[in-house]
């Protein structure tokens, strides 16, 4: 597989309005820059976003790139009033809410903190 790059669009009561992919990338990447991200949510009518990918591998934990992603799209949302909620890593079985794991989505560059979930 390859990895996949998307974003859910939300509405004001944080209702789904949207989902899409974004970026399609290889074994271990997907390319995608901010103003894609906001170019769609702001195209959607999204007042808030959670962003999402696939790492093939099988491990969900946020790598150095996409705290580092994560990081620059929230920087962009807090400036374009889009906030991102989330940033959902997913593999077959697991995955890994960058959220619910760091201690916030803008300072955890290092990545410590972050647990997967088992499904089920």
């Amino acid at each position: 597989g390859v990895e996949h790059f998307g974003i859910v669009l939300l509405d004001t009561k944080h209702r789904v309005l949207r989902i899409r992919v974004l970026s399609i990338g290889t074994l271990d990447s997907t390319p995608v820059h901010p103003r894609d991200v906001f170019r769609e949510a702001a195209r959607g009518g999204a007042a808030a976003i959670v962003l999402f990918h696939n790492h093939p591998s099988g491990d969900p934990v946020p790598s150095t790139e996409d705290v580092k992603l994560t990081r620059r799209v929230v920087e962009a949302g807090e400036l374009m009033g889009i906030p991102v909620l989330d940033h959902v890593i997913l593999s077959e079985v697991r995955f890994c809410s960058m959220k619910a794991h760091m201690s916030t989505l803008a300072d955890a560059l290092d990545g410590a903190g972050a647990r997967t979930t088992e499904d089920g």
